[in-house]
């Protein structure tokens, strides 16, 4: 947004990605958007916080007013020179007062306004200026964008975007820092004679006026209003709920509570008022932010004195300060008023006692009559609508109030900000009649066992809204929408709800009056008879109406009434009212929905220890005419003294040790046990512990964000700085979610890839140290891992955040001893936050509750689990299908199967009316009780032990007997007697204990302990499995530990049992694919928040096997549910997103689910059969020949005398009276198998059970139904469940086996069922419309609806735009914590579906990171071998292997090695040398290919390595002077030009000087002209400097080249210059701001490499003459300046040196290296005696075999060195780098340093490691057409061509078309040289490539030049290149030629030619053609070079 890069490098890619796709996601058709500069700049309005202040009020505590500390002095920026400075003129000398401007003409911009700014020296007038009204608060101190935009209206000057820039030109003089809030102080406006005067107070602290509908309403209301908090708790207040044991959502912390505190409405406390900006909005001048909200979710950027949480009043967000976080014990369990009567949980404040004294009109109160719950049966609960609501006295605690309708109401009535920028609006909110109206309607409708649900009506509110005003809303929004941006929130009007009357779907036009509103209502209630009844017409106050309530209810004129509306029209008053509740069922529900959870469970234990629900039990446990269920256990058993199960202080020692002993006295015969088994299972196979392919994905994914964060710009992660990883994960206080966690690690073989354990040694318990449970335990784990990062800076610590939404509550709300509020108070401390090595890692299946306004987690740091599959197309290659929440609801949309997901309506029913029986019991005991007795009749009924005469089947219902079946009947099928999993849930601790223990006894009674277990999952305990089933798992899981037991319930795998899951939510414990049927039938319906459903329905969320999905898979789930699993999210896989509305459900919609053949149809299967010949007929799967073990599988339907698993069954018919018992209540359950002589159909009127016809009911079937089409042959797409001979086949011999491709199914509450698969308006399930998360509130009420194809970051989006965190909540903080930017930088949120396998993912995470940051530790090395090695020199003396320096007198007799040996000239000619005889089978290579093929390593850097500009650590930050955190370096631009005479001219360079490294140059004067470099002398010495300058020339490695040598000098201070071209002077200055450039002159940007090292030499060389001028001019030694200069090419990375100290391992073995710093190897370079001796010094290029060969063990020797050079320009210089030279020009080089007679030596005891840099560099060439600009295919014949031809010509300079022609065609040019090393070809002073096959002989011509002896020897070519005066004819006549050897002369142009050809005589022994003359393919003005070829006479 405009940021300079201030010498940062800023990769924006993945940021532009996700923004655009962010973008692309506003473009919603029901979203209301703002211009662009609002949607980059402004942000949406927020609530208040919870210390009373809103969120965007501006720094105005920095005044002092509020402080005590003394203001800051302030110096205001002097004025310029000769402006004006009068107090109130502008600087331009403009009248500013408003008294002169009064009666100006002023125009004012659009979107600016005129404001009055007091000015401290014209303390009596006012200053007129404009400002931008978005910098600006409304009238409620809200949605005033930090910053300020303004400009003059004296003299006209805009683009003041700083306040204070703004008051220095309107000379305000001001002593304090200018605050806009201190000085900008009114609004003004013409009055009605057009003079401009002085208006509303600016409202910067929520303290200005309000408009008078707002006032009007406050003096009517005297009440304090409800918060976002009230209006908004899950579905806040009621929920659509269908039994009597349905709750009502309650606040979120579910506390009784109200909000009756008296506030000011000028407060702005009510949330109503504080409405969010209806667009994703972005932040201010930082980067672009697509969070909307939380941009502003910090405090003001700058100062903050005054900001703190206790600061200011408690009145805020939330008005109870004293509220706690879900579950917390602290909370009081009720609040009592006054009057005693309880209030509701969502808003209790302090101060609710005094609220309904104080606000009562006085005089008026309500007498609640006595035994009013014992006369009515029922506690009516009061709604609080319009005005204040009478005292109640007397039996005040039989009555329930709340406040959360008023709180619906407030909040409906105030309008967006988005409808008030433009002045009067004739857009006016709901008015109090139409929302009462509106009320009385939406009960109307309501069913008589629904309770109402507040996000319901508040949608009915805004529709009707939207609806009344939708031309105002356009014509609102048309000055400021883009035409493109089409439909938006703002007026998009949502279809109509259910049972909304049409009438009503748009406003009246008329406006509704307080006279026509009762009649009006009372006309809408007598639709519904007695439902709703309106007391309005006679009623005078509501005292009246509600004594009137009371009379009527008391005398049972109210029986049938749910609702009873009270409505007060009084002439001359506002229009009050409230809704009292007196439907027993709604009253219920309200009651128990006031209770928090923990409250709740507290209740419940307290009614079952106190024995109230004795009664209860003994009801259940009577059967009627069967008599007592416990006399017919007693008959079935020898041991039934078993006492009551109520009270944990009866029950017997047996009871307490069922789960661990069986009794061995039972009195069935052996083959009815279940006994170990002895055949094995070859269906059975564990998979849990296989990662998958998704999961690898994911993993990648994360990593991919973990490197995004590290390569910003923000450098808030260095990960190449880190050589490790460790982790610690965290878990929620489950003993299973633990060793779930522990079992997932130590199976993946993290442990071990991390090095953290060694190879043989890891175990579970070695795995323990890495997981930790938040419990108190955790603190002391955390603080250790701390402490460890802050000692280990190398280490990069992962805190994984296991199961994150489980504990999101702030640490200052929570008691300690409860173990909620430590994730704020571990995760979120400074320490943590500060740590640069500590990434925090959240995993939740919904991370709702971390997608507030005020998340720390930024929206580019979250990854969404992938969908797996999209158009069928399987994405990953998975072998598994999850099957979710999506698709459990689409199976409930397929008419023509059984869904997956049902209600009980027998169950339901007996519950129902039981709660009627007994009001005072907790909805929960009763339904447990009558769940647990539903379970006991079925296992009496299904094992075959009570006698014959009784028929229980009556006493249960058809959903239970068929899973008590299915359990019983698993293990019967299967050789090893695997089984399924029952999970029952159970939320409260005690009834689960109960539960478990009466279970326990029935199972013992009967004899079936050998048959199945009962597992009490108790999240505080471990598991506790019996013996007997230990062993069976130790043998099916091939264990063969002795002690060991099973830990999770993944383990418990086929295991036939019962698992009652106890605890207030599941805590990430994951089930086994056994898992057959999940019973949610006794879970809470009070808490209808998003998060608590989808964690309990997730419960079953499942992974098939993915070829048992259906081929024909139709229609989308629902996305939403599961956080958009099955999408692809917008910034995971963006091509995927037009392929979202194909994709299917792994459950066909139209076609059926298979019931599975071993449990009597009872299961579903994603299958398909074909056998049925009629659509209405039901799918049967029966087998086509009848066997008894089929028989022993059907439903038991029969007489309760026949056995089911002991007794083979009769075929007799069934009760009649069952079948009449269940064909009309029951849907039509999975038992189309009911035994081989009926068939039991049952019907329900849901539409989309399909039903038998008519005559299978009156008629069942005599006979059996397996042979009913014996010929029929399946179709092919018959499964493997439908009819077919294969029952009796292996592969359907295990009913585990089966089971494992079928998803369990789930058995719901009827309220529940009802919410759940209820669509709202959007086409999505309703329950996706409820509060995320308790600890969370809307925004707003005007917020749109979630859209059904949103993408799970749009989701993200939404939530953290339109929810805020409640104070308990741990990110309510955020915001004050002084930060600009909110998000934590290292915190990543990966969310994706329940059980799918998140575990496995990040656990692949941390193991693919550690391999990552090793590989950031190594870079590619080359590793080649020497070549060309067989060079022997005979009588060479050579020095010991530890001599640290060379003598040159010992150097001289040495030969010099004329043999290039590097590998990377693998592909030049071969130098001619005496010594040498070529390798044989020497292949030609290409250049190409060894780029290609050259060998690297691997090899971890060492702290000495030099480093690009990746590299970011604290140590070399100042040396790279990039990080704003640090000084930023300014550089200074200084021209330095000298004469060389080579040249002929002039060269001028370019230097760009860092300030800190000035002192290494001198000037003429301070900052004046650039004189030259300082040089030291050679005597100094210094044991921190380097001498020597380094050069590095480099081009197009700007990001890629290692110029980081901080760590490689080793603090030495040292003069690095990089020479670069002049084209990228820019890009190289950016990315190494405080590194000395060497600009080349713009005539080189296509030179080579020679033209770099050629003006590097002579620049060192005229550097060298001045200094000794400047030493001479000041008395000093001209002689003793240092003339060594360094040539260092850029990929240098490492450097070695041999160990001397390991001289008997160097006899042995060979040299031993290790790492040396560059400081280490100069140091002992320059320290060398005799260096000036030397013209060329350099070292060894390192190989990791090139210590072996002899010839390598001498510590120096003589010949061609590379890459890191030791120059002595001094002494070398008459000898120059070629400039023109390409390639090979360091060999062209030495070879001409030898033939001068100066000594090169190579230092073998060093060596240096390059780096493998695939980009750039000087051997990176393009050879280009002049024509097209672009790389072409141009081969080297190409590149010459005859002069004067038309040819194509290349834009390449002439000498690399020259150079490469040669080397590539040499064996053309020199046809006699190829492969002829005897007769190489003569090439006189230089040295040129010809190629790999050609060898070539170099000589100097100059006089005493040192050559090799050339006598006797016949050369095959002479190749003369710019041939100088030195050679002579005399001079070539000393050499003899081959016969038709060939000559190339090059020269510069055609008249050189001819004029070397003459001055050398050539013609008289070489013989020319004119076809022989050729040119390079360039252009005239390009200067080609030309060269001409004869051969030998």
């Amino acid at each position: 947004m405009g940021n300079s890069y201030a010498g940062q490098l800023r990769t924006t890619r993945f940021e532009e990605v996700l923004h655009n796709s962010i973008e692309a996601s506003l473009r919603s058709n029901i979203v209301v958007p703002r211009p662009v500069f609002s949607q980059l700049y402004l942000e949406a309005e927020q609530p208040l916080a919870h210390n009373g202040r809103t969120e965007n009020d501006d720094e105005d505590d920095e005044d002092g007013s509020e402080s005590n500390s003394p203001p800051i002095p302030y110096q205001m920026k002097p004025p310029p020179e000769g402006c004006c400075t009068t107090d109130g003129y502008c600087q331009a000398g403009r009248d500013l007062r408003l008294s002169s401007l009064a009666s100006d003409s002023l125009d004012v911009l659009p979107g600016f306004m005129l404001i009055g700014l007091k000015s401290p020296a014209l303390p009596e007038n006012l200053l007129v200026g404009a400002v931008d009204h978005r910098f600006l608060p409304d009238e409620r101190g809200h949605n005033a964008l930090l910053g300020f935009s303004g400009y003059c209206m004296g003299c006209g000057e805009k683009g003041f975007r700083y306040f204070t820039d703004f008051a220095n030109h309107i000379n305000l003089k001001l002593s304090t820092q200018p605050k806009k809030q201190k000085h900008l102080k009114f609004h003004l406006y013409r009055n009605n004679q057009g003079v401009l005067v002085k208006g509303a107070p600016i409202c910067w602290r929520g303290h200005g006026k309000i408009d008078g509908r707002i006032r009007q309403l406050s003096s009517s209301l005297p009440e304090a209003h409800a918060t976002s908090d009230e209006q908004s708790t899950s579905g806040a207040l009621m929920h659509s709920s269908h039994t009597p044991s349905s709750y009502a959502a309650s606040h979120a912390n579910g506390a009784p509570q109200i909000s009756d505190t008296p506030h000011s409405l000028t407060n702005g406390i009510h949330a109503a008022s504080s409405v969010a900006q209806t667009v994703i909005n972005h932040s201010g001048p930082g980067r672009p932010s697509a969070t909307g909200l939380q941009t502003n979710a910090g405090p003001p950027k700058k100062r903050h004195k005054g900001w703190s949480p206790e600061s200011s009043s408690s009145s805020g967000l939330l008005e109870n300060t004293g509220k706690v976080a879900p579950s917390s014990s602290v909370l009081p369990s009720s609040t009592v008023s006054a009057n005693g009567a309880r209030l509701d949980a969502s808003a209790t404040t302090s101060s609710s006692q005094r609220s309904l004294t104080t606000h009562s009109p006085s005089g008026l109160s309500v007498a609640v009559p006595d035994q009013l719950l014992h006369t009515c049966g029922l506690q009516p609960v009061i709604f609080k609508g319009h005005g204040p609501l009478p005292q109640l006295t007397g039996n005040f605690s039989e009555v329930l109030v709340s406040s959360l309708l008023q709180s619906c109401y407030l909040s409906s009535q105030t309008l967006p900000r988005v409808y008030q920028h433009y002045g009067p609006s004739p857009i006016q909110p709901l008015s109090t009649e139409m929302q009462i109206l509106l009320t009385v309607y939406y009960l109307v409708q309501l069913g008589p066992e629904q309770v109402p649900l507040i996000e319901d009506l508040e949608q009915i509110f805004m529709r009707s809204w939207r609806e009344s005003h939708l031309s105002e809303i356009r014509q609102n929004q048309q000055p400021q929408i883009p035409a493109t941006q089409g439909r938006h929130y703002g007026i998009e009007a949502p279809p109509a709800l259910p049972g909304l009357p049409q009438h009503l779907g748009l406003a009246p036009q008329q406006p509704l009056t307080p006279s026509q509103l009762p009649w009006l209502a009372q006309l809408a209630a007598s639709s519904c008879g007695e439902g709703v009844v309106v007391l309005g017409e006679q009623v005078g106050s509501l005292a009246q109406g509600l004594q009137q309530m009371f009379r009527k209810l008391m005398e049972g004129r109210f029986e049938n009434t749910n609702y009873i509306v009270v409505i007060v029209t009084a002439s001359g008053h506002e229009t009050q009212s409230c809704v009292v509740v007196t439907g027993k069922h709604q009253c219920r529900a309200l009651a128990e929905n006031m209770f928090s959870p923990n409250e709740g469970l507290r209740e419940i234990n307290h009614q079952l220890s106190s024995g109230d629900a004795q009664e209860l039990i003994q009801f259940c446990s009577s059967l009627g005419q069967e008599g007592d269920m416990d006399s017919l256990l007693d008959s079935a058993t020898l041991d039934s003294n078993e006492p009551s199960p109520l009270s944990s202080s009866q029950e017997s020692t047996e009871e307490k040790t069922v789960k661990n002993t069986h009794s061995p006295k039972d009195s069935h015969s052996p083959k009815d046990r279940v006994l170990p088994p002895k055949e094995t299972c070859s269906e059975y196979a564990v998979e849990w512990r296989d990662i998958r392919p998704i999961q690898l994905a994911v993993a990648r994914k994360l990593l991919s964000h973990v490197c995004a964060i590290a390569d910003s710009s923000t450098q808030n992660l260095d990960l190449v700085s880190f050589d490790r990883v460790n982790f610690l994960i965290l878990v929620p206080p489950s003993e299973v979610t633990f060793q779930q966690t522990v079992l997932h690690l130590w199976s993946s073989g993290v442990l071990r890839e991390l090095g953290s354990v060694e190879q043989d040694c890891v175990s579970q318990r070695e795995a323990e140290r890495y997981v930790v449970k938040m419990d108190q335990s955790a603190q002391v784990r955390v603080d250790s891992l701390i402490q460890e990062a802050h000692s280990n800076s190398y280490t990069l610590y992962i805190l994984v955040h296991d199961h994150a939404h489980w504990d999101v509550s702030s640490a200052s709300y929570c008691n300690t001893d409860t173990g909620l509020g430590l994730v704020d108070q571990l995760l979120n401390s400074r320490q943590v936050r500060d740590a640069p090595n500590i990434l925090i890692l959240h995993v939740t299946s919904f991370p709702f509750a971390l997608q507030t306004q005020f998340t720390r987690i930024s929206p580019y740091n979250e990854i969404h689990w992938p969908s797996s599959f999209s158009n069928d197309v399987d994405l990953y290659h998975e072998r598994t299908r999850y099957f979710g929440v999506s698709e459990l609801l689409e199976s409930t949309r397929s008419g023509s199967s059984l869904p997956l997901m049902r209600c009980d309506s027998s169950f339901e029913s007996m519950a129902s009316s039981l709660e009627e029986r007994f009001p005072k019991l907790h909805s929960a005991v009763i339904r447990t009780t009558v769940l647990i007795h539903h379970y006991c009749t079925a296992l009496m009924a299904v094992s075959g032990r009570i006698g014959g005469s009784h028929n229980l089947h009556k006493h249960t219902s058809v959903e239970t007997l068929g899973i008590v079946q299915a359990l019983l009947s698993a293990a019967q099928q299967c050789p090893a007697h695997h089984g399924h999993m029952i999970l029952l849930r159970i939320p409260s601790l005690a009834l689960a204990a109960w539960a478990h223990r009466r279970l326990s006894r029935v199972r013992r009674q009967l004899g079936l302990e050998e048959s199945f277990e009962i597992i009490l999952g108790n999240p505080s305990q471990p598991l506790n499995v019996g013996h007997s089933f230990i062993d069976q798992i130790k043998l099916w899981l091939k264990i063969q530990e002795s002690d060991w037991v099973p830990r999770t319930y993944l383990e418990l795998e086929a295991l036939p049992c019962i698992l009652i899951l106890s605890g207030a939510e599941p805590q990430g414990e994951s089930l086994p694919r056994s898992l057959k049927y999940c019973d949610l039938r006794v879970v809470s319906c009070s808490y209808l928040q998003r998060t608590t459903l989808e964690q309990e329905l997730g419960l079953a969320a499942y992974l098939l096997k993915a070829e048992s999905r259906s081929p024909h898979n139709t229609g989308p789930g629902s996305d939403l549910l599961e956080s958009d699993a099955e999408k692809l999210s917008s910034t995971d896989n963006e091509e995927e997103e037009g392929q979202e509305n194909g994709k299917s459900s792994p459950v066909s919609s139209n076609q059926p689910l298979q019931s599975s053949p071993d449990v009597g149809a009872l299961d579903p299967s994603p299958t398909q059969s074909s056998t049925s010949t009629s659509p209405d007929a039901p799918k049967c799967t029966v087998d086509t020949t009848p066997s008894p073990s089929r028989a022993q599988t059907q439903f038991p339907s029969q007489s309760s005398s026949q056995s089911f698993i002991y007794h083979q069954p009769s075929l007799h018919h069934p009760s009649q009276s069952i079948a009449h018992t269940y064909s009309l209540s029951q849907p039509i359950f999975q038992q189309q198998i009911l035994s081989q002589n009926q068939l039991l159909a049952q019907t329900n009127s849901q539409p989309y059970f399909q039903t038998l016809p008519p005559h299978q009911v009156s008629h069942p079937p005599t006979q059996s139904l397996a042979p009913v089409r014996p010929r029929r042959h399946p179709s092919k797409s018959t499964s493997s469940s439908s009819s077919s001979p294969r029952a009796s086949s292996p592969h359907l011999s295990c009913s585990w086996a089966r089971g494992v491709s079928r998803p369990p199914s789930v058995l719901l509450p009827r309220s529940l069922y009802d919410i759940i698969t209820a669509n709202d308006g959007s086409g999505l399930p309703r329950c996706t419309s409820f509060l995320p998360h308790m600890s969370v509130a809307w925004a707003s009420s005007f917020r749109p609806l979630l859209s059904k194809m949103m993408t799970c970051t749009e989701q993200s989006l939404y939530y953290r735009q339109w929810t805020v965190p409640r104070p308990y909540h741990m990110d309510s903080s955020n915001r004050t914590e002084g930060r600009s930017d909110n998000f934590h930088p290292r915190r990543l949120l990966l969310s994706g579906p329940p059980q799918v396998g998140k575990t496995g993912a990040y656990l692949h995470f941390l193991g693919i990171l550690s391999r990552m940051l090793i590989r950031l530790m190594e870079v590619d090395i080359y590793n080649e071998e020497d070549i060309n090695l067989n060079v022997q020199f005979d009588g060479v003396h050579y020095k010991p292997p530890n001599a640290l320096w060379p003598d040159p007198d010992v150097m001289k007799t040495l030969p010099f090695d004329y043999i290039v040996h590097d590998p990377k000239y693998d592909d030049i000619s071969l130098v001619y040398c005496p010594g040498y005889r070529p390798a044989s089978d020497a292949n030609t290579v290409h250049q190409e290919e060894v780029c290609l093929r050259r060998r690297t390593t691997r090899i971890k850097l060492s702290k000495y390595a030099a480093f690009n500009t990746y590299h970011h650590c604290e140590q070399c930050h100042l040396y790279l002077g990039f990080n704003p955190r640090y000084q930023i370096y300014e550089s200074t631009l200084h021209a330095f030009t000298f004469t060389h005479l080579l040249l002929g001219e002039e060269i001028q360079l370019y230097f760009i000087i860092p300030k800190s490294k000035e002192h290494y140059f001198s000037f003429n004067q301070p900052g004046g002209q650039l004189e030259g470099m300082r040089l030291p002398l050679a005597a100094d010495r210094s044991p921190n400097c380097i001498k020597s300058p380094i050069f590095t020339p480099t081009t197009g490695r700007h990001e890629h080249g290692l110029f980081n040598l901080y760590h490689a000098m080793d603090g030495a201070a040292h003069l690095h210059i990089l020479v670069v071209k002049e084209y990228e002077m820019a890009v190289y200055k950016k990315y190494w701001p405080n590194h000395i450039l060497l600009v080349l002159p713009p005539v080189f940007n296509g030179a080579g490499i020679g033209a770099a090292h050629f003006l590097i030499k002579e620049l060192s060389y005229h550097n060298l003459e001045l200094e000794r001028s400047r030493r001479q001019e000041g008395s000093g030694p001209i002689s003793d300046v240092w003339p060594f200069i360094i040539l260092a090419d850029d990929s240098c990375v490492m450097w070695n040196v041999v160990d001397f100290d390991a001289r008997k391992y160097m006899l042995t073995h060979g040299p031993v290296e290790h790492a040396a710093s560059l400081k280490q190897v100069l140091q002992h370079m320059e320290g060398c005696p005799d260096l000036a001796h030397y013209g060329l010094c350099g070292i060894r290029k390192w190989s990791s075999r090139v210590l072996a060969g002899p010839n390598q063990r001498k510590p120096f020797s003589r010949g061609h060195v590379h890459d890191f050079l030791l120059l002595n320009v001094d002494r070398s210089q008459n000898i120059q780098y070629d400039q023109n030279r390409f390639t090979c020009h360091d060999i062209d080089f030495t070879l001409r340093l030898h033939s001068a007679g100066l000594l090169v030596c190579r230092f073998n005891n060093f060596s240096v490691m390059k780096k493998q840099i695939a980009i750039g560099g000087y051997r990176t060439f393009i050879i280009k057409t002049k024509m097209t600009d672009v790389p072409t295919s141009v081969g080297p014949s190409q590149y010459v061509c005859a002069p004067d031809s038309k040819h194509l010509f290349l834009a390449t300079p002439a000498q690399l078309l020259l150079e490469k022609y040669l080397q590539h065609t040499s064996h053309k040019l020199f046809p006699l040289s190829t492969k002829n090393y005897e007769h190489p070809v003569l090439s006189v002073d230089c040295y040129i490539n010809l190629g790999p096959e050609v060898t070539v002989c170099f000589v100097s011509s100059r006089p005493h030049a040192v050559n090799i002896c050339t006598t006797g020897l016949l050369f095959s070519g002479l190749l003369l290149c710019f041939a100088d005066a030195f050679v002579t004819p005399s001079f070539l006549k000393k050499f003899s030629f081959l016969k038709g050897a060939t000559l190339c002369v090059i020269s510069a142009d055609r008249s050189s030619l001819r004029q070397t050809v003459g001055r050398l005589e050539l013609e008289e022994e070489w013989r020319f053609r004119l076809s022989d003359e050729f040119q390079t393919a360039n252009a005239k003005e390009d200067r080609p070079l030309f060269f001409l070829t004869g051969k030998h006479i």
